[in-house]
C-alpha cells in the first residue's frame, strides 16, 4: 500500500471514529425520551421534576459549548475530544447506576459537559482532517446524516432497551461507544495544531459558569411556577437569582479581555433573528418529544417500544425534509423557506392540541408529527444558514457556536416552560374532579397551543425584521446609471 493510500485509509478510520462519537451525542438526546415514564416510576420523580432528566443534559451541553470549542482551539482538539469522550462515557455509566432522581440529574449534567467538549472538538477535527474541499464537503454531508441517524435510532432503540433490559440501559449503551472510541482515538487521531501551554486569561470560565448557573435557576424558577404558582417565594427567589446571574454574565463578557461571547457579533440582524428563532423553535420541538412520549405511554397505553415507534416519523421526517429544504433554499430564498417550515410546525402543534384521551397513533400522532417534521427539517436548515449570513469569516466559528448553544438552551428553557404549564393545568383539572387521563391530555393540549403561540409570535417578529433589513439594504444600494443608447 502506498503512503497516499495509507494516509487516506487512516483519514477514513479517524472520520468513522469521530462520527461514532457524534452519533452517541445525538443518540443520547432522543434515546432517553421513551424511557421517561419508566424512570419516573423507578426513581420517584414528580411530573415537573421529570423534565430535568432532559433539561440537565441540554443545559450543560448548551451552556459550555462555546467554552468547549475554545478549549479545543487552545489546548488541542484531540486532547479535548478524548477528555469529552471519557467524561461522557463515565457519566453514562453513572446515570444507569443512579438510585435517586437527583443522582440521575447530576450525572446527566456531567454527560452534557462531556458532550460540550467532544462535539465542537470533533467537528473541528473533521475540518482539519480533510483539507481538500470535495473531501471535506462529502465528510460534512456524512456528518450531518450521522447526526440525523442518531436521532432516529434513539427513539426506537430507547423503547427496545427499556422494554427488554430496563431503563438504565438507555444510558449504558453509550459507554462502550464512547470509551471504546477514546481508546481507538489515542492511536488514530492526529492534531498537529495542538497548543501545549496557554494563559488562563485566554479562557472565560467565569462567563460560562455564570451563564449556565443563571439559566439553571431560570429553569428551576419556571418549574417552581408550574408546581407552586408564579407568586411563591421559591419561584420568585429562583427567578431573581437567575436575573442577577445573567446580568452578571453580560457584565463579565463586556469586561473580559477574551470574552466567551463578543457582543458586537450581534450587530448582524440575521444572526440575531436566527438565534432568537432557534430558541423559540427548539422550545416546541423538545416539548413535542416529551409530550408525545408521555401521551403514548400514559394515555394511549403503549409500551416503550410502541412509544418509540410513534416518534419515528418525526425523527425520520426531519432528516428527509432537511434535504428538501437545502434545495428549496437556493430557489426561493431564506424568508419563504423559513415561513414554510414555521407555518408547518405551527399547524402541527395546533393539530396536536386536539389530542383525544382515547386516541391512537393513526388518529392523533401521525398527521401532526408529519407536519412538525416538515417544520423541523426546514427550520434547522434555514436557521443555521441564516446564523452565519453576513457574519465576517473570522467570526464564523463564534456564530456557529452561538446557534448550537441557542438550540440546546432553547430546548431546555422551552421544555421547562411548556411542561410546567401542562403540569399546572393537569393539576388544576384533577383538583376540579376531572379524570386523570382526561386531565393529562388537556395539559398536553395546552402545552401544544402554547408552543404554537410561541412559534407564531417569533415568526411574525422574524419576518418583520428580515423584511425591514432587506428594504434597508435595497435603499442603501444606489440605482445603476441609465444605459446610453447610441443613435443609429
Amino acid at each position: 500500500m502506498t503512503d497516499e493510500h495509507a494516509s487516506a485509509a487512516r483519514r477514513r478510520q479517524a472520520f468513522a471514529l469521530l462520527a461514532t462519537a457524534q452519533f452517541a451525542v445525538v443518540l443520547d438526546i432522543t434515546i432517553v425520551n421513551v424511557a421517561l415514564p419508566s424512570i419516573e416510576t423507578a426513581l420517584g420523580f414528580s411530573r415537573p421534576d421529570l423534565a430535568w432528566v432532559v433539561d440537565a443534559y441540554l443545559l450543560t451541553f448548551g451552556g459550555f459549548l462555546l467554552l468547549g470549542g475554545r478549549a479545543a482551539d487552545l489546548l488541542g482538539r484531540k486532547r479535548i475530544f478524548l477528555t469529552g469522550l471519557v467524561t461522557f462515557g463515565l457519566a453514562s455509566v453513572a446515570c444507569g447506576l443512579a438510585e435517586t432522581g437527583w443522582q440521575l440529574v447530576a450525572a446527566r449534567a456531567v454527560q452534557g459537559l462531556g458532550g460540550a467538549m467532544l462535539s465542537p472538538a470533533g467537528l473541528s477535527l473533521v475540518a482539519v482532517t480533510f483539507q481538500e474541499e470535495t473531501e471535506r464537503n462529502r465528510a460534512m454531508g456524512t456528518w450531518t446524516a450521522v447526526s440525523g441517524a442518531g436521532g432516529a435510532t434513539g427513539v426506537v432503540l430507547g423503547g427496545v432497551l427499556t422494554h427488554a433490559l430496563g431503563w438504565p440501559w438507555v444510558f449504558w449503551v453509550n459507554a462502550p461507544l464512547t470509551l471504546g472510541a477514546a481508546l481507538l482515538g489515542i492511536r488514530l487521531i492526529t492534531d498537529a495544531g495542538a497548543r501545549r501551554c496557554v494563559s488562563a486569561r485566554e479562557f472565560d470560565v467565569l462567563g460560562a459558569l455564570t451563564a449556565t448557573a443563571g439559566l439553571t435557576l431560570l429553569i428551576f424558577g419556571l418549574v417552581q411556577a408550574g408546581e407552586h404558582g408564579l407568586g411563591s417565594s421559591a419561584t420568585l427567589a429562583a427567578l431573581g437569582a437567575a436575573a442577577f446571574l445573567l446580568v452578571g454574565f453580560a457584565l463579565t463578557e463586556l469586561r473580559a479581555s477574551t470574552p466567551l461571547i463578543s457582543f458586537d457579533v450581534f450587530r448582524s440582524g440575521a444572526l440575531c433573528v436566527a438565534n432568537a428563532m432557534m430558541v423559540v423553535f427548539m422550545a416546541g420541538v423538545v416539548a413535542t418529544n416529551f409530550f408525545v412520549t408521555l401521551y403514548a405511554q400514559q394515555v394511549i397505553g403503549y409500551g416503550p417500544v410502541g412509544a418509540g415507534l410513534s416518534l419515528l416519523p418525526l425523527a425520520l421526517g426531519q432528516v428527509v425534509f432537511a434535504r428538501i429544504a437545502a434545495r428549496r433554499l437556493v430557489r426561493v430564498g431564506v424568508l419563504r423557506t423559513l415561513l414554510t417550515g414555521m407555518g408547518a410546525a405551527v399547524l402541527g402543534y395546533v393539530w396536536f392540541s386536539f389530542l383525544s384521551p382515547r386516541g391512537s397513533f393513526a388518529a392523533d400522532i401521525l398527521g401532526p408529527a408529519a407536519l412538525v417534521s416538515v417544520g423541523g427539517g426546514f427550520g434547522f436548515v434555514v436557521l443555521i444558514v441564516l446564523s452565519v449570513s453576513g457574519v465576517e469569516p473570522r467570526r464564523a466559528g463564534l456564530a456557529g457556536g452561538l446557534i448550537n448553544m441557542s438550540q440546546q438552551v432553547g430546548g431546555a428553557l422551552g421544555l421547562a416552560l411548556l411542561a410546567s404549564l401542562a403540569t399546572w393545568w393537569t393539576a388544576h383539572e384533577v383538583h376540579h374532579g376531572v379524570a386523570a387521563r382526561q386531565a393529562s391530555t388537556d395539559g398536553f393540549r395546552l402545552g401544544f397551543l402554547a408552543a404554537a403561540a410561541l412559534v407564531t409570535a417569533g415568526t411574525i417578529a422574524a419576518t418583520f425584521t428580515l423584511r425591514t433589513r432587506a428594504e434597508r439594504t435595497r435603499a442603501s444600494t444606489p440605482d445603476p446609471p441609465p444605459e446610453t443608447v447610441s443613435a443609429p
